[in-house]
């Protein structure tokens, strides 16, 4: 039998021999499947607060500091101790750190070391509350149930992760409490996101990089607020990559890395990550859709953009966020 397809293979012409090749070749080849990454903010993105003083999460900043550093009593909130630059846009880390300083004049250099405790604790007391507790006070913003739900349906190319300076398992109750976790489109969490255990919230995991991953610990040099979150963008796309090569012999790249945020912390740690080492190695575009749905103004957000540079910075503005209707397009 294999002597019989030989012989035919032998007696073929040059052009059959070469379309013949060239089925078999084609036949071979594994499908290349390009995909788009996009990394969600949550607060002024995902959901709006409705009063920053009487959400859980905020709460949870004064009981850990006061926990783990004071007397056991909750500090000052962060509206009472800090400026609003100092909280707004910045990451979980941060904002503990400079709470430690504002409450009880502890530098970071003593309570950096104690960040984990801290994340934990917060983690702790928000682990205690009911779902509506944890959602009271904050919402969906319009357009995002929708647009979540489309983009659970279009998996085979887009995959959707959480890039937040909220603790992740903060974020995840977050999520859960206000149902965008429900809407399916939140990518499942990678193998080194398990290796942490956020009690009672092991079953509602994402993909993402979020405060609890990563702190400079850095609260004098105000670049470190933008130049943090960058961090978790790359964390958040080395995770994606690394589910990529191990989810399934099919080749799959990712062609594109698009950030969602309202703050300019968002637009800065996109345009950072667009000129780091690893969107230069691995030759992806970095997206940015800035959403005017928080505390800055569609303007504000653009004049942050600088050159925008085709298949490697592209950066777009929208004055209604998610509830754009061609937010998908974007």
């Amino acid at each position: 039998h294999h002597s019989f397809i030989l012989l035919h293979i032998l007696s073929m012409n040059m052009e059959t021999m070469k379309t013949f090749l060239l089925m078999c070749w084609c036949i071979y080849l594994p499908v290349t499947t390009a995909f788009n990454l996009l990394t969600f903010d949550v607060d002024g993105t995902l959901v709006r607060g409705l009063s920053n003083s009487e959400s859980a999460h905020n709460r949870a900043f004064s009981m850990a500091v006061g926990q783990v550093l004071g007397d056991g009593t909750p500090v000052a909130s962060l509206n009472e101790a800090l400026k609003k630059h100092e909280y707004h846009g910045s990451t979980d880390g941060l904002i503990l750190l400079r709470l430690a300083r504002a409450t009880l004049q502890i530098e970071p250099v003593t309570s950096a070391p104690k960040l984990p405790e801290m994340m934990q604790a917060m983690y702790d007391y928000i682990s205690t509350l009911s779902d509506e507790e944890v959602g009271r006070n904050i919402t969906p913003l319009p357009g995002v149930l929708s647009n979540m739900n489309q983009l659970s349906t279009m998996k085979d190319r887009v995959s959707c992760g959480l890039v937040t300076g909220n603790v992740e398992g903060i974020a995840r109750r977050k999520m859960h409490a206000v149902g965008i976790y429900e809407s399916g489109a939140l990518a499942p969490p990678r193998a080194d996101q398990l290796d942490r255990t956020w009690e009672g919230a092991e079953e509602i995991g994402f993909l993402g990089g979020f405060g609890s991953d990563y702190c400079s610990g850095d609260i004098d040099t105000v670049e470190r607020n933008y130049l943090d979150r960058a961090e978790q963008i790359a964390i958040a796309t080395n995770r994606f990559q690394g589910g990529l090569l191990s989810s399934s012999p099919q080749r799959k790249t990712l062609r594109r890395v698009v950030h969602i945020g309202d703050a300019p912390s968002d637009v800065l740690a996109a345009k950072a990550f667009s000129e780091s080492e690893l969107a230069d190695t691995e030759n992806f575009c970095v997206g940015m859709v800035a959403v005017a749905t928080g505390s800055f103004s569609a303007d504000e957000l653009q004049e942050l953009f600088g050159e925008t540079k085709p298949g490697r910075w592209e950066p777009v503005v929208l004055e209604d966020g998610m509830g754009d209707p061609n937010f998908l397009e974007a």
